[in-house]
């Protein structure tokens, strides 16, 4: 077994100067191992005003998020108040796919392991009102779908929020109040939240936003989600509360106070692989479960979630075998340069985890044979088209419909690191480390696809 004690002042001086080095104004780290939590803090909320990230300092989450609405959800089914495979439409009659099939056969179970086909990127801001995720539901209705249920694994922001919304039917709560009654209260999660104003009263950590390896700006907006994005994308937490939260599942379900959130059976539910996940390298996923992503690090097993903000990352990885969690909250700059240099030492101090290199082009390329791949691949809202320039591999990556005007096109030479998975250049702070993942494969129905961001595009031509 890896040598487990903690040493907070070494760690401390590490966490300083990686964050330094990888240009991210201000971080925080909580690190759960031997039954005690240790939190730290680095650098300053806001380059602007210089204030500086203290222990309670709440960051935005990110997909994080979805982690917490995953647990209401299984705290549901562990009460008898909802069968996992039983049709959403049952629940909610306004649910409605584009592909009338869909409708009524996609379950809560494919939801929650982004297996039901529906598209990722449906935004829509419904406003602040309590009736925010009924709303989104119903002018969701005719959404697309990436590809027909429990054919792949399909990344979906838009099946969280049918989610959520199912938690709000079931328990006659909003969202947000049936998270504090049902996971903070019991857990004492005294610096989680879901609106920007019960975040005012804390230390809040500022966006930043900026070119790679130079210090970013403040953003021009703290907070550039909507309000029916919570149940995929908005919880305001420490780091400490988010380690309180991945110990519930350490410890089985039971709350510090012994009392029993989730039984036994429902958290290794939970963490069991639902699909194996083509792509890899964008949240370094090897599998999916209810809620959890799933990771194999050489024969270790181990779950989490990564999540971004519009300029705030955060990362979540929890090691069952040695009682280890370790989350990451930052404000901009080089997070993913960040979160792979001190999770890898982290991990391989605390849980004896080695945890992959950085994707990257290899230094000996492989022959692919990449005419296969050429073609033109979609999914709501995105068009890929992947030729080869002057004989080397090339994609544009487009947004098109009512999403043309979300970013411009992006120009991505592609270079390969194993016979299906190329790094694309121009990635961007949320994705691996500097390239960008795109990935091929094929769906169980033989259609061929390329992943890129964990979404799926299968091929038109």
């Amino acid at each position: 077994m890896p040598e487990t004690r903690f040493e907070p002042a070494r760690w401390q001086a590490r966490f300083d100067e990686l964050r330094a080095a990888h240009h991210v104004p201000g971080a925080t780290l909580a690190v759960l191992v031997d039954g005690e939590l240790h939190e730290l803090a680095s650098g300053v909320l806001h380059r602007g005003t210089g204030v500086a990230v203290t222990t309670d300092s709440v960051f935005q989450s990110g997909s994080i998020a979805k982690v917490y609405t995953a647990t209401l959800i299984m705290r549901l089914a562990d009460s008898g108040e909802l069968d996992l495979d039983a049709p959403v439409k049952g629940m909610l009659p306004e649910f409605e796919a584009a592909d009338p099939e869909a409708t009524h056969s996609i379950t809560t179970r494919q939801l929650l392991s982004h297996t039901s086909g529906l598209t990722c990127d449906f935004t829509y801001d419904a406003g602040r009102g309590d009736d925010c995720l009924a709303r989104y539901v119903e002018a969701a209705k005719g959404v697309a779908m990436d590809c027909r249920p429990d054919t792949a694994v399909s990344y979906s922001s838009l099946g969280y929020n049918v989610l959520g919304r199912i938690i709000e039917v079931l328990t006659g709560q909003t969202w947000d109040q049936a998270l504090k009654d049902r996971l903070f209260t019991p857990l004492g999660l005294e610096r989680s939240m879901t609106l920007p104003e019960e975040a005012l009263s804390y230390r809040v950590a500022m966006s930043h936003l900026g070119e790679p390896g130079q210090d970013p700006d403040p953003a021009p907006a703290w907070d550039l989600m909507p309000r029916s994005a919570g149940p995929y994308g908005r919880v305001l937490v420490s780091a400490g509360d988010v380690a309180r939260l991945a110990r519930l599942h350490l410890d089985g379900g039971t709350a510090p106070d012994g009392t029993r959130l989730l039984t036994a059976g429902t958290v290794e539910e939970m963490q069991r692989r639902v699909v194996d996940v083509p792509d890899k390298w964008t949240v370094s996923a090897d599998g999916w479960g209810l809620g959890w992503t799933l990771y194999n690090w050489d024969g270790v097993a181990g779950y989490g979630h990564d999540g971004a903000a519009i300029g705030q990352y955060g990362y979540l990885r929890v090691v069952p075998g040695a009682g280890v969690a370790v989350v990451l909250l930052t404000n901009g700059g080089g997070a993913r340069e960040l979160y792979g240099a001190l999770f890898r030492e982290l991990l391989g101090e605390l849980a004896g985890v080695r945890m992959p290199d950085p994707f990257e082009p290899p230094a000996q390329a492989p022959e692919v044979d990449f005419s296969r791949y050429v073609g033109t691949y979609q999914r709501a809202g995105v068009v890929i088209t992947v030729s080869e320039r002057a004989g080397a591999p090339h994609l544009v990556y487009e947004f098109v419909d009512g999403m043309k005007d979300f970013s411009p096109p992006l120009d991505v030479d592609l270079y390969a690191v194993t016979e299906t998975a190329f790094a694309g250049t121009g990635a961007g702070p949320s994705f691996s480390e500097g390239y960008m993942p795109v990935v091929f494969s094929t769906l169980s129905d033989g259609t061929e696809c390329c992943y890129i961001g964990m979404r799926v595009a299968p091929k038109v031509s």
